[in-house]
């Protein structure tokens, strides 16, 4: 079975200790492939539930929300980098699942990773774990009880060995029921 070749890692900002976390490990995986780290960041934070993407702004006051934002993202995402310089870095307009398979079909990514706090974090609108399992490119979703626990989609589960994660410490994300 060929699996996909990795050319960068998304990675959708969350600033969290899970979204840190969650960071460390993107940073860490496009560093042992030496490959590009592209971090996305909404207006609407995707983490929030009913968080509504700013409305009724004139294009000035539009202009000089995406340029604090981006620059806000760039100073707490670069001090973390460190040295590595194959970090970009994207501020989304639209919704999380519209932005997200557009940038995934321009070759932006081909493995998305997320912060996780759990089976009640709220991701695009709905539980985080629906939101993974329904995605149609792998997805890590690391913690929530530390650095070393992961859960995978089942896109991710195939292409495990290149992912440098160690069996035992990852799960697979399975449907949610009600």
């Amino acid at each position: 079975m060929a699996t996909p070749t990795l050319n960068a890692v998304g990675f959708c900002a969350h600033y969290s200790e899970e979204g840190d976390r969650a960071f460390e490990y993107a940073l860490n995986l496009t560093i042992r492939h030496r490959i590009q780290l592209n971090v996305f960041h909404f207006l609407a934070d995707p983490f929030v539930l009913g968080d509504d993407p700013p409305r009724d702004l004139t294009r000035a006051e539009l202009d000089r929300l995406v340029m604090d934002r981006e620059r806000e993202l760039r100073m707490y995402y670069d001090e973390r980098a460190g040295d590595y310089l194959e970090v970009g870095f994207r501020l989304c307009q639209d919704n999380e699942w519209t932005e997200l398979h557009r940038c995934l079909l321009v070759r932006e990514f081909q493995i998305l990773v997320l912060g996780y706090a759990g089976p009640d974090t709220i991701f695009a609108g709905r539980p985080i774990e629906e939101f993974a399992y329904g995605f149609v490119a792998p997805i890590v979703l690391v913690g929530p009880e530390g650095p070393y626990q992961y859960h995978l989609n089942s896109q991710a589960a195939l292409i495990i060995d290149k992912l440098g994660i160690p069996d035992g410490c990852w799960t697979k994300i399975e449907p949610v029921t009600s």
